[in-house]
């Protein structure tokens, strides 16, 4: 063979065989993550706020280029709208499950999170709540069940504690609305004014519905009673016309309840009703003075992308988001059955604080923030343990 042919045959052979060296291109894996939260009707700035949260972390996630198993992971939220109510809220939790989601960031609503957890425990699927405070969640014994919030048990008994401790109450009416939130919550109170023995009553205990708007009949009976506080389990689309008809109707008692009232939307809602130190709330979640610069600078980040006010759940959900990603990385694997160990045993500082779970999913050490509202803004007043 002539000289030249052999040398490009020789050439041609280099070019074209594989190299022993070659790796092969890491693949691109999707994992999803749900969220659940009302996104329709009148929760639905709540659950809009759970749906950010989590997004902004999924869009963080995706630029940090994380790899699991050998393989980059593209992030992909599935939001769904669980409309606040249990029967929508199972549906859209088998959705979820059909979808094959690593992990779900919800839901917002007790009423709805209680059916649904059954549903992601069945499928193996954890779930992390950034709202839900019924102690019935997690004392049904699922190991895919957990929050990153305080439960009523603590947020009924810190708010008894405040209005007969600090608020002076010694008359006290009770409103629920009949959700499993609202009247879960207001159960844990009274057993909080009980436990102050005498120290206060309560003077009249009366019901509503979460998509009520008149309340003239319950409130004159409470009036009759002329009682100090008036406790109210339930969300702030129902208090804030509450507020309104208190002032109608010549009120003096304040107002005192969980979280679900204590939103940037409530001076909205109630108008001029809501004066100053008229209603006290606290948030099931806190941070003391070393991490409030964190918080600060993602409610910056978050108001500066989406254009609206944080509510009060977006911090949450964004942690339960980043506390999935560390517990997979953990276990270097997106499969539940591989990083749920991970997740039980989790420790990671959030923007809400730091995050640990007890062996029920409860929250190790949780925070309760204190607020009241002054010339329409909501005023931090201390953060309590």
């Amino acid at each position: 063979m002539h000289k030249h042919l052999i040398a490009a045959v020789s050439l041609l052979a280099l070019t074209t065989s594989p190299s022993i060296h070659a790796q092969p291109a890491a693949k691109t894996v999707q994992i999803k993550i749900g969220t659940a939260s009302p996104l329709s009707g009148t929760g639905a700035h709540q659950g809009k706020d759970i749906e950010n949260g989590a997004r902004m972390a999924i869009d963080e996630l995706n630029a940090k280029g994380i790899v699991l198993g050998g393989n980059k992971v593209q992030w992909v939220l599935q939001p769904e709208d669980d409309a606040a109510d249990p029967k929508t809220g199972a549906a859209v939790a088998q959705k979820l499950v059909d979808a094959k989601v690593a992990a779900v960031v919800g839901h917002l609503n007790s009423g709805t999170t209680v059916p649904a957890s059954k549903i992601y425990a069945n499928a193996g699927i954890p779930q992390i709540s950034p709202a839900a405070t019924t102690p019935l969640y997690t004392n049904q014994g699922y190991k895919t069940a957990f929050r990153v919030v305080a439960n009523d048990n603590l947020v009924g008994r810190t708010l008894a504690t405040y209005s007969i401790g600090t608020l002076k109450a010694k008359k006290i009416a009770v409103i629920d609305d009949r959700t499993a939130f609202g009247q879960g919550l207001a159960d844990e109170f009274v057993k909080g004014v009980r436990a102050s023995r005498g120290a206060a009553s309560v003077v009249s205990r009366q019901f509503t519905n979460d998509k009520a708007t008149d309340f003239n009949a319950i409130l004159t009976q409470i009036r009759a009673r002329d009682p100090d506080v008036i406790f109210y389990g339930g969300m702030d689309a129902v208090a804030g016309p509450m507020l309104k008809q208190m002032k109608a109707l010549g009120l003096r008692a304040k107002l005192v309840s969980g979280d679900g009232v204590c939103s940037e939307k409530m001076p909205l809602l109630a108008g001029d009703a809501l004066v100053d130190d008229k209603v006290y709330c606290v948030v099931a979640g806190g941070v003391g003075a070393e991490q409030e610069a964190g918080l600060n600078a993602f409610t910056q980040r978050y108001e500066g992308r989406f254009k609206i006010p944080l509510q009060t759940y977006a911090p949450y959900a964004y942690d339960a988001v980043m506390v999935f990603a560390k517990a997979m990385q953990t276990a270097n694997s997106g499969d539940p059955k591989r990083f749920l160990p991970a997740l039980a045993a989790v420790q990671h500082e959030g923007v809400t604080g730091r995050i640990a779970f007890d062996p029920k999913g409860d929250l190790k050490n949780a925070a309760l923030t204190l607020y009241t509202f002054r010339k329409g803004q909501k005023v931090k007043l201390a953060v309590l343990r």
